[in-house]
């Protein structure tokens, strides 16, 4: 079992939210205005990844809880929508961590938010899939 400790980059983000929809309730869950802001450079490609070698990975940055963008050794950027629960992601005080039994990071995957000082974790939560992203 492999284990790796990511620490958050771009922390601190606002915790503001936008209006999901104004004739219903989205699918999708809300992405803070900083998140929105952030992916604002991108533009989704509809490029659908299941997992990424953890070797690839250069850094997981937490826009928000559920919103995270992913980039590669290679410049490349991805976006993965992680499920509910990973309370404190975008704070400058934790660091992400995860266990995983191959050399790959994959939807559904847990990870575990860890507060720096007293490394108890604060959340955890699912990976989705990785979305490419694409500069605008």
């Amino acid at each position: 079992m492999l284990r790796y400790l990511f620490p958050v980059a771009g922390a601190g983000l606002a915790a503001l939210t936008l209006q999901a929809c104004a004739q219903g309730e989205s699918m999708e869950p809300e992405m803070s205005v900083a998140a929105a802001e952030e992916l604002g450079a991108y533009e989704l490609t509809g490029e659908i990844r299941d997992c990424l070698g953890v070797r690839r990975i250069d850094q997981i940055e937490p826009l928000d809880e559920r919103f995270w963008m992913v980039e590669t050794v290679n410049g490349d950027m991805y976006l993965n929508r992680v499920g509910p629960g990973c309370n404190g992601a975008d704070s400058s005080f934790t660091y992400l961590q995860y266990d995983i039994p191959t050399s790959q990071l994959c939807r559904g995957e847990i990870i575990r938010v860890i507060e720096n000082g007293s490394n108890q974790v604060t959340g955890s939560c699912g990976l989705g899939d990785y979305e490419r992203l694409q500069p605008r």
